[in-house]
């Protein structure tokens, strides 16, 4: 095994903090996008429990007044 130098030690560790930020942004991507896909799938939850439920207007129920 050739001993490298410190330029190529330097070359590789910034090819390595490169791929390392290319992997943190794509979990991030992938976690921002898991929870849209979360919220998109409650508000269907809720949509159809609604129609399930035998009601005619499905829209968002609030909190009753007291």
């Amino acid at each position: 095994m050739p001993i490298l130098e410190d330029d190529d030690r330097e070359e590789n560790s910034a090819n390595r903090s490169t791929v390392r930020l290319a992997g943190l942004a794509l979990i991030l991507l992938a976690a921002v996008r898991g929870l849209f896909l979360v919220q998109k799938l409650r508000s269907e939850s809720a949509l159809e429990d609604g129609l399930m439920s035998g009601r005619s207007n499905c829209a968002p129920v609030g909190e009753p007044h007291r």
